[in-house]
């Protein structure tokens, strides 16, 4: 028998940028018939961009031939704070002015089709669960470990979210009394573990190597301090550099806090690990390893695997076309994690 084909549409709201994505549906394979994208610039308010938005899934659609006549849902992943259930997103710090935007009701009333909304984390754990690292698991944690650093959590075979769509803000939680900042708060998991906790962390580790008289390969001079970046440290790792190892060490380290943390109470069979992790794993698994066995209980991490996401660059478009694919009662229908 044939498998029945449907076409969905993604939509991912980030705070540089934005994308539309139409995708085809044929049993387990999805298929990304078109894709637009451009910048967010969020200094131009909600309206310029949530017209952007409705622009770009009308053109994927043209793009691909498919008339809305044929779409079964439109996927929304964006950043948190947001209400998946009450279909609104509440203040994103990446997002000013998104404060209260009903984005649900005013995509069904555009598109005439079912809208749902999930938080990036949420929605890179729907899409590595059913594509990518999590394939046939019934219990597993994805962790962003980009920008920021969330998780969402597949416990039991479904999508946990939460009282109120808060679960996972793993970023929040501290794992030091003092360190770089993220989510609102120094030495924070976010702060130790994401692109921007990366570079203030190097930036930290700079400032203390000049006061020792000490040469900085990946910043030559304080006037170049404000421009340290994740990459930039990766790549002088990359070459050899000791300090951005070190940087890129102490990142590890945490992350194995962090992950015994995760283990201990939820007990999954995987943590799946996105954009930094799965690019730099080789300097952070040295330094997160040998702490997540100190950790951790034995019986947890013996049945638990720590892998790198595997659908890259990707992630953001099959993330938000899954949201649409996900049932409202928590599951995907027949297929490969029923």
């Amino acid at each position: 028998m044939t498998a029945a084909v449907s076409h969905v549409v993604g939509i991912d709201i980030g705070g540089t940028k934005c994308a539309a994505v139409a995708g085809r549906v044929e049993g387990d394979a999805i298929e990304i018939l078109a894709r637009e994208s451009f910048a967010t610039d969020a200094e131009r308010g909600v309206e310029p961009i949530l017209q952007d938005v409705e622009r770009a899934c009308e053109a994927v659609l043209a793009q691909s031939g498919v008339p809305w006549g044929l779409v079964q849902g439109v996927g929304v992943s964006c950043g948190g704070p947001l209400d998946s259930r009450a279909g609104r997103i509440l203040g994103p710090p990446n997002l000013p002015g998104w404060d209260d935007v009903p984005i649900v009701d005013r995509l069904q009333r555009t598109f005439g089709v079912p809208v749902a909304l999930q938080n990036d984390a949420d929605a890179g754990a729907l899409a590595e669960w059913r594509l990518g690292a999590g394939r046939g698991l019934r219990n597993m944690v994805f962790l962003t470990f980009g920008t920021g650093m969330g998780a969402g959590l597949i416990l039991d075979g479904r999508l946990y979210s939460g009282t109120n769509s808060m679960a996972g803000e793993v970023g929040h939680v501290r794992l030091a009394e003092d360190g770089p900042e993220g989510f609102g708060k120094r030495g924070s998991f976010e702060g130790f573990c994401s692109g921007g906790g990366i570079a203030r962390l190097a930036q930290d580790l700079a400032q203390d190597a000049w006061k020792r008289g000490e040469a900085v390969g990946y910043c030559p001079s304080p006037d170049h301090l404000g421009a340290v970046t994740a990459a930039a440290t990766a790549a002088a790792a990359d070459a050899g550099d000791p300090l951005a190892r070190r940087v890129f060490a102490l990142s590890g380290e945490k992350l194995g806090y962090g992950l015994a943390v995760l283990m201990d109470i939820l007990n999954p069979e995987a943590i799946v690990i996105g954009s930094i992790f799965a690019r730099r794993r080789q300097w952070l698994w040295e330094a997160a390893e040998p702490v997540l066995r100190r950790e951790a209980l034995e019986r947890t991490r013996a049945v638990c695997r720590v892998v790198p996401a595997q659908l890259g660059e990707q992630i953001g478009d099959y993330a938000s076309l899954l949201v649409a694919l996900y049932r409202a009662d928590g599951g995907f229908g027949r297929g490969t994690n029923e």
